[in-house]
């Protein structure tokens, strides 16, 4: 892989649009550098999509949509492109593993155990789920029928992250397709290399002009796809200044959107927790995906009772978390995915600190390698709930630890945020995981278990982390638009309006 690594650091991949069934050529428009932040090199050019190209590409999609056959098609013919897709993408799966890593800096370990395998299930399960949903039939009113059914909203400007690009813009394509839609895709122009070799593996599974890709940055690409009216609504996952700037602009056309925002996530252990289950899942909700990832359940809240034990084992630890080459089996915490986000791991820390903080492990940069955004994965024992550490998403290797003693105590602190995406509970007391659930404020909670997505179920946020839900049902209703026919079942006694005359 190293070897792959060196060519294409000689040789730069091309990153450009795909529309209407053929990717663009590599037109004079900005050129955007795409950096291994393990080399800090460059992997790859990429021409920024600009407002013209933006245009074909809903054009694109739009007369694919109300002209072609993918909106028509039965739901065995979009089962089988679907399936194909999956196909596509596991025949593939230790490259797209490899660009994600050599992109985004996770550890190879993890982008092929985890982000590209779901990647691949996404499209399968979407197959299987619109095989079994249904609408609805309601015959409570005498002499009537009423069908509720569901038909595909139409043309889906969708937007991924750059944390988990190829798994979770995928989310976003096989619901969209699996519903009949067609799609405009735009990647983060940090992460594009896996989205777009997507495309090209995938080459003639879809008619022309269902999907079709944008790159670029957000003030340009991005405002020209969310502002265009053939768009009919946006799924947007990233951060919360973002998604509500998206919003703004939608609100100007009515359009419907879909939005999974920035998360704080608290962890919540109990004296009675299984101690190593609790600190194994502690240390994994806040390094995994060298903690950059929404779900992060990094704001961690111990009992008391054992805090001093559960403190010393999580701060010995953190410090043995091998920091390396992401593209080195044992790696588990590789670079920042740029030297900003580094740059804010260490502001953090030192804020920590001015507020009172106590810095448990790491906190400055990581000096073991001569190239690469790495910082020390970090733990801070927290005064209160009311520092920054503690309130805003860092989005890093990052954890901040407070101690508390009553169970109201740590719920209420839980729910003092601006964000509601998950909650993590960890306690053997039955009736007390069950209260717990009920009182968090978040979209999902997990009881004695890290982290977990189950796509027959809906997942997003309360409060500042979005809109809407993906998975199963949510996506349905994201993607489609909800009709009522309603039917006499036999002839009506009407008033004789006029009959008089």
């Amino acid at each position: 892989m190293q070897t792959r690594r060196n060519e294409i650091s000689r040789h730069p991949l091309v990153i450009r649009g795909y529309v209407g069934g053929r990717f663009t050529d590599a037109s004079p428009t900005e050129e955007i550098a795409v950096i291994d932040p393990a080399t800090e090199q460059r992997v790859a050019t990429l021409y920024e999509s600009s407002a013209e190209e933006v245009d074909r590409a809903v054009i694109a999609a739009r007369t694919a949509f109300d002209r072609g056959p993918w909106g028509r098609a039965t739901v065995a013919e979009r089962q089988k492109a679907l399936l194909a897709i999956h196909d596509a993408i596991l025949a593939h799966a230790e490259e797209l593993a490899f660009l994600e890593t050599i992109n985004t800096g996770i550890p190879l370990s993890q982008t092929r155990n985890v982000h590209i395998p779901r990647a691949a299930y996404n499209f399968r399960f979407f197959a299987e789920y619109i095989n079994q949903a249904g609408g609805e039939v309601f015959t409570q009113e005498p002499g009537l029928m009423s069908l509720v059914t569901y038909e595909p909203i139409g043309v889906c400007a969708l937007i991924g992250p750059w944390n988990m690009p190829l798994g979770l813009t995928a989310m976003k394509i096989a619901g969209a397709l699996a519903f009949g839609n067609a799609c405009v895709v735009k990647p983060s122009e940090l992460t594009p290399l896996t989205v777009t070799r997507l495309f090209e593996i995938i080459e003639g599974i879809l008619p022309e002009g269902v999907m079709n890709l944008v790159n670029g940055r957000g003030p340009v690409t991005g405002t020209a796809l969310v502002s265009h009216p053939g768009i009919d609504m946006v799924s947007f996952t990233g951060g919360t200044v973002t998604g509500s700037a998206i919003l703004a602009s939608l609100a100007k056309g009515i359009k419907g959107s879909a939005m999974e925002l920035g998360g704080k996530s608290a962890n919540i252990v109990f004296a009675d927790a299984d101690f190593d289950q609790a600190l194994d899942a502690a240390l994994m909700s806040s390094f995994m995906n060298n903690g950059q990832m929404c779900l992060a359940g990094s704001r961690i809240f111990i009992e008391r009772k054992i805090a001093d034990r559960f403190i010393e084992a999580f701060s010995r630890r953190v410090p043995a978390l091998k920091i390396g080459d992401p593209i080195q089996e044992g790696t588990e915490i590789g670079p920042m995915i740029n030297a900003a986000q580094r740059e804010r791991m260490a502001r953090y820390a030192e804020s920590g600190l001015s507020e009172g903080a106590t810095l448990l492990c790491g906190g400055h940069r990581f000096s073991g390698l001569a190239t690469g955004y790495y910082f020390e994965p970090t733990a801070m024992l927290a005064p209160s709930n009311e520092v920054a550490i503690c309130r805003e998403e860092i989005f890093g290797p990052f954890a901040a630890i407070q101690v508390f003693d009553e169970e109201d105590e740590v719920i209420a602190k839980a729910n003092e945020s601006d964000f509601g995406l998950v909650g993590y509970v960890w306690t053997q007391d039955l009736q007390r995981s069950m209260r717990a659930a009920s009182a968090l404020r978040t979209g999902t909670v997990l009881v004695n278990t890290p982290i977990i997505r189950d796509l027959r179920t809906g997942f997003g946020g309360y409060k500042q982390s979005g809109l809407g839900r993906e998975g199963a049902k949510g996506s349905q209703a994201m993607f489609t638009e909800m009709k009522t026919t309603i039917i006499a079942r036999a002839p009506r006694t009407l008033p004789r309006m006029g009959a008089g005359a």
